[in-house]
């Protein structure tokens, strides 16, 4: 049983209440002074808080996705050892699961979509990484086999799941359900998390003689998904969202590269990349490298990009909220680059919040994104 496994979160509540009931019942019993007494009510009581911690640290971890699995929660990532052989004839992206979206009531993906789990390895920053691909039905209805659909890229936290924005942000059904009421467009989401070179947070840089984040996100992912699916078409044709960490990546993707992102929305993002013991160096003594990764600094010195932009926050509950009202109009000033906000009156860092913004948020994203246009070629898959 996995670590996000309800299975495992029910065995721990129902182990805090049956050492609770078993102290309960036989403290009586161990009311001695005797050793063997004081060791057994130390034992119940150590064993019913231990019990009480595991399960509301796993509840936390379902609820936050801080770790995938307990090789990931003990600083053994699976993700580190995985390979990747390509031939000549393969390509940067290769499709090895497919699943129906969860809650689907067919499993015709022209009625309910599909999802992809899919292996990238990028071209120019050699960084391999998995990701998650939503396909909307009308991807596979014969009315849109010739047609190119917009795409958004979807950010986790750090160090976040994938997973989790499948399963507890519910990014694909939201995506479903909102184009089946025409409040958005068909729309490709590429779903993943920005900790492309785990266990370190490289928050989206290309770091000096390190992994090269953010090319891989500005430049080997779009081209390998666009040489798989029928997506995206530039400039115009892709965004990118995100929480937290991701957030902050999707803003300054959006900022440093317009001309590929032509929407960037960040949900309870921060606006400069910190440098903490998950970091490390990031910027190997490179000022200038260090002033991209300052949101606010770009603002004020680098030429305004084309680009539109959404930030959220909560007036309580939030520790970003002057942060992101001092963003806003750093932008607003810029006369160029657009900004829209989400605002809540309360909502802590968390995944209930952002559930409460993912609908607007794919709302706006689909709005700027240009609309699905005729391929040039056949579809490819």
């Amino acid at each position: 049983m996995g670590l996000t496994s309800d299975k495992v979160l029910a065995l721990a509540v129902l182990t805090a209440v049956g050492l609770f009931a078993g102290t309960v019942w036989l403290w009586p019993r161990l009311a001695r002074r005797s050793v063997r007494a004081v060791a057994g009510r130390v034992g119940l009581l150590m064993g019913t808080q231990l019990a009480l911690f595991a399960s509301v640290g796993l509840a936390a971890n379902q609820a936050f996705g801080f770790y995938a699995g307990w090789a990931d929660l003990f600083g053994r990532e699976k993700g580190m050892g995985v390979v990747v052989d390509h031939t000549p004839a393969d390509g940067p992206l290769r499709v090895v699961d497919t699943r129906r979206v969860p809650g689907s009531a067919s499993g015709d993906p022209a009625v309910s979509g599909r999802i992809h789990k899919v292996e990238i390895v990028g071209r120019t920053s050699r960084i391999a990484t998995p990701a998650y691909v939503y396909l909307p039905p009308e991807y596979f209805q014969p009315g849109f086999r010739t047609r190119t659909f917009p795409a958004s890229v979807v950010l986790t936290g750090y160090p976040g799941t994938a997973e989790a924005l499948v399963d507890k942000l519910d990014y694909p059904q939201t995506a479903a359900r909102l184009t089946g009421r025409g409040r958005m467009s068909p729309m490709v989401l590429v779903m993943m998390r920005p900790t492309v070179a785990p266990p370190r947070d490289t928050e989206c840089v290309d770091i000096p003689d390190g992994p090269q984040t953010e090319t891989f996100f500005a430049e080997d992912l779009p081209d390998a998904v666009e040489g798989h699916y029928r997506v995206g078409g530039r400039p115009g044709g892709w965004g990118i969202i995100g929480d937290s960490t991701g957030g902050y990546c999707a803003l300054k993707l959006a900022m440093h590269h317009p001309a590929v992102y032509g929407a960037g929305a960040g949900l309870s993002a921060y606006y400069k990349a910190p440098i903490d013991a998950t970091t490390g160096d990031l910027f190997h003594g490179d000022e200038n490298l260090r002033d991209r990764a300052d949101l606010r600094w770009c603002l004020e010195n680098l030429p305004a990009p084309d680009t539109s932009l959404l930030v959220s926050s909560s007036r309580v509950g939030e520790s970003n909220y002057r942060d992101t009202l001092k963003f806003i109009e750093r932008v607003k000033a810029t006369k160029r680059t657009r900004i829209s906000s989400i605002i809540l009156e309360s909502g802590g860092h968390n995944f209930n919040t952002w559930r409460r913004e993912i609908p607007a948020t794919l709302e706006w994203t689909s709005e700027r994104l240009s609309t699905p246009e005729r391929a040039e070629e056949p579809p490819r898959s």
